[in-house]
């Protein structure tokens, strides 16, 4: 064979599409960003938050690819599949499947669990179904979320040409749905007199239900279910009482409008008491737990299931036992499970409680609610169906896999990541810790700022490279905080005794007061069991947590922070008009667009266009509105204003307006200056999100402050801020409580609480409270091992 063949043989024209090429790319804040990705390697992105690291990997890369798999199914699939519209970019090209892992939280639905999330009691199900003694049925007869039911008639089937009829008496269709609880594990009492003031008529408002207005519709629904509207409701009758109450829905006609009626209690069943009590909006959460009080379930005991399930057992346990054991246990027990007939089943269910402990999950059990697990919790959950995958050429995509995980956990994180790449994925990464920018084969640093000041690649290259560049990232990236010379001292002390939430063992703590406390541990230690628990309900606590704000793509940061009011009603009394007139949900919104700015055209399968609305041009307000102006300028181009601009703005003149001025001072305080008034919500990040979250609760009178994990999508740079915030918020008088794994703050803080050992029921002790300077001087937990590592390095 000759030199030239070899040569071509070795240079396969297969094997130049090595690299994922971005021309163009637009999208939110990006500046025309073009790049070039190796295959095969790991690329982390880096950069301030805000800079367009999401734009660019999520809603560029990712959005595509995602796009391009769907259309490759028929219509008729597509039809049920979200339409995803192609991103701004010239040219996208050598894309691969992108398998997106994020950080959105699990569904809040209370009957949704680890188990059910992750296929674990799939095959629970089948496994007790198969060798459970004694046998009751098929899988479903397991299933805590399937009633049984029982059918008595004449059933009809079709046959070709005729009808075959045959009479059924009492089938049983087994499902594994404890009656009594409805497979929620706990049954719940109503408090009447937090439904109802007995001294008052329906007209005057006797219900205390939020959302039940008489004015409204509700006033016409009951007066046409024939309740009296003018009679206290303590003197109703007892039949009048039963249907306020309990009715079960009916179909009535009121003023020629067919409507339903049902019961309050009953209404308040289905669309309260099925959700879970974090979703809920403040105010109906304040009111559930006001007037409704949960119990476990005297039937099942908390299991979810009916007795027959809970009868059926393998080596003398049943599925409820299997569900509430550690999963590092359960896997351990199934070892010592050797049954051929379900041998296949075995294996999978004993490499998926594997990877659980693998991912440094084994501290959970599967019957934990997963609405429960913290946003680093639920994202390492999303990854364990990828452990062991046989698919290779994939494009993993993750975004800051290592947020909740303590350093010592970090490594393994790290490990799992170089795992997919060295079976011969690519795998793009956004993260800001620099243990895991370290590991990087290829690093991309977004910026120079953020929003408008961000999106354009400023270093692109080795890890080493981005060391010695001269950009925000390069120069923070060996960042170290240094421990205090001298700390605060407590003023008082919150006493917790007792404390056996989740793995907690009858723990005592005292929490000192007027500091700035670090709460700290491995993940699955007790942190937010200890905090959550004993601390966030107590009088004057005001909780940040990682729950998801809730809005929609009308939301803003004007309007999530009540910002939105105090302009409104300057521009309504500089103009002599009505605030209504300066909102784009009310009076003043373009008709031709109902507010939004754009027009969402559908196209059944395909994406939906969304085109700019020629009528207002984007602008969301009629053009009478646009004409009124306060400071010279017009309720548009004010939301066009990044938060620092108008804090000048509203600061002094004409515009001065001291409400919107506190409201913007915290949003800057806490690092989102660079955002617009009216940027929709949904395109801020995960980090963005609860720091807007942050300054929304600062307005609370609140005593202490508890916050978890406040450095989730901050930058090395940005940390230094919040650190002057927490300092801030301590010094005017407040207590900070602070859960995080940041080594940063652990350094800053005035008193440390360290949990542990390890996690699950290897934790949930105090191993160590102090200063951080007496915690590096010990050094006898794992926590004290990192954070002396860090300030000596």
């Amino acid at each position: 064979m000759s030199a030239t063949t070899t040569t071509k043989a070795a240079t396969h024209v297969a094997d130049s599409h090595d690299r994922i090429r971005v021309h163009g790319a637009r999208v939110n804040n990006l500046k025309d960003v073009s790049i070039e990705l190796p295959k095969r390697r790991l690329t982390v992105f880096t950069g301030v938050s805000g800079s367009g690291k999401s734009s660019l990997v999520f809603a560029t890369i990712a959005a595509e690819s995602q796009r391009l798999i769907n259309e490759t199914y028929s219509a008729f699939v597509q039809g049920f599949m979200p339409s995803l519209a192609r991103p701004e970019v010239d040219l996208l090209d050598g894309l691969t499947t992108a398998i997106i892992v994020d950080q959105e939280r699990m569904g809040a639905n209370p009957r949704s669990t680890v188990g059910t999330a992750t296929d674990a009691n799939a095959m629970l199900r089948i496994l007790f179904s198969r060798i459970g003694t004694p046998h009751i049925g098929p899988p479903t007869a397991f299933a805590f979320n399937v009633p049984t039911r029982v059918a008595s008639g004449v059933m009809k089937t079709d046959r070709g040409n005729r009808q075959e009829t045959s009479i059924v008496r009492e089938a049983v269709y087994q499902g594994g749905m404890c009656a009594r609880c409805e497979g929620m594990g706990a049954v719940n009492d109503f408090d009447l007199t937090a439904i109802y003031d007995e001294s008052k008529s329906l007209s005057e408002g006797a219900l205390l239900v939020p959302g039940y207005s008489m004015d409204g519709w509700y006033g016409r629904i009951f007066a046409g279910a024939g309740l009296p509207m003018d009679k206290p409701v303590g003197t109703f009758t007892a039949r009048q009482l039963q249907k306020l109450l309990y009715g079960q829905p009916e179909k009535i006609k009121v003023e020629g409008v067919n409507l339903t009626y049902e019961g309050v209690l009953t209404k308040i069943q289905k669309s309260m008491l099925s959700k879970d009590l974090d979703a809920m909006q403040p105010h109906v959460r304040r009111f559930v737990e006001r007037a409704v009080t949960f119990t476990t379930c005297p039937e099942c005991n908390g299991t979810r299931l009916s007795r027959e399930a809970l009868s059926s057992t393998i080596k003398g346990k049943n599925i409820a036992d299997l569900c509430s054991m550690q999963i590092s246990d359960l896997a351990e027990w199934l070892r010592g499970l050797s049954e051929p007939s379900v041998a296949p089943l075995l294996r999978g269910l004993q490499h998926l409680l594997d990877s659980f402990a693998e991912i440094g999950l084994g501290y959970l059990s599967l019957d934990r609610p997963a609405g429960t697990l913290s946003g680093g919790e639920a994202q390492r959950t999303k990854m364990i169906r990828h452990l062991g995958s046989s698919l290779t050429d994939v494009t993993y995509v993750f975004d800051e896999p290592t947020i909740g995980l303590h350093p010592h956990d970090i490594a393994r994180m790290n490990a799992l990541l170089l795992q997919l790449r060295d079976k011969g994925n690519t795998v793009l990464v956004v993260e800001h810790k620099p243990e895991t920018i370290a590991i990087a084969d290829h690093v991309v640093d977004l910026g120079p700022g953020a929003g408008s000041g961000g999106g354009e690649v400023v270093f692109e290259g080795t890890v080493e490279g981005l060391r010695a560049s001269d950009t925000v990232t390069g120069h923070h990236l060996d960042d170290r905080v240094r421990l205090k010379a001298s700390t605060r001292t407590a003023t008082g002390v919150m006493e917790v005794r007792g404390a056996s939430t989740h793995n907690l063992r009858d723990l005592d703590v005292d929490i000192p007061l007027g500091v700035l406390c670090v709460v700290t541990g491995v993940a699955g230690s007790g942190k937010s069991s200890l905090i959550h628990g004993s601390v966030a309900k107590r009088e004057g606590v005001v909780v940040v947590d990682q729950g998801a704000i809730r809005g929609s793509r009308r939301s803003n940061p004007a309007t999530y922070t009540g910002l939105l009011e105090p302009i409104r009603k300057a521009f309504a009394k500089a103009n002599g008009v009505k605030p209504a007139l300066f909102s784009s949900n009310s009076e003043g919104a373009c008709q031709a667009c109902n507010g939004a700015g754009v027009i969402y055209t559908e196209l059944g399968v395909m994406a939906t266009v969304e085109s700019t609305c020629e009528e207002c041009e984007g602008r969301r307000f009629q053009a009478a509105v646009l004409g009124y102006e306060l400071g010279a300028r017009n309720i548009a181009e004010v939301l066009a204003m990044p938060v620092t601009e108008a804090l000048d703005f509203f600061a002094e003149g004409e515009a001065r307006t001291p409400a919107a001025h506190t409201i913007l001072g915290r949003l800057v305080d806490v690092g989102l200056g660079y955002i617009t008034l009216g940027q929709p919500l949904t395109t801020l990040s995960g980090g963005e999100r609860q720091r807007l979250k942050l300054a929304a609760q600062m307005a609370e009178k609140g005593e202490v402050y508890v916050l978890d994990e406040p450095t989730t999508g901050l930058h090395l740079a940005d940390v230094d801020n919040l650190l002057g915030l927490l300092d801030r918020l301590v010094d005017s008088g407040r207590s900070v409580i602070v859960i995080e794994h940041h080594q940063a703050v652990m350094a800053h803080g005035d008193w440390i609480i360290d949990l542990g050992p390890g996690a699950g029921h290897d934790g949930g002790r105090l191993v160590f409270e102090g200063t951080p300077a007496e915690l590096v001087a010990d050094a006898s937990t794992l926590t004290g091992q990192h954070l002396a590592a860090y300030v000596a390095g």
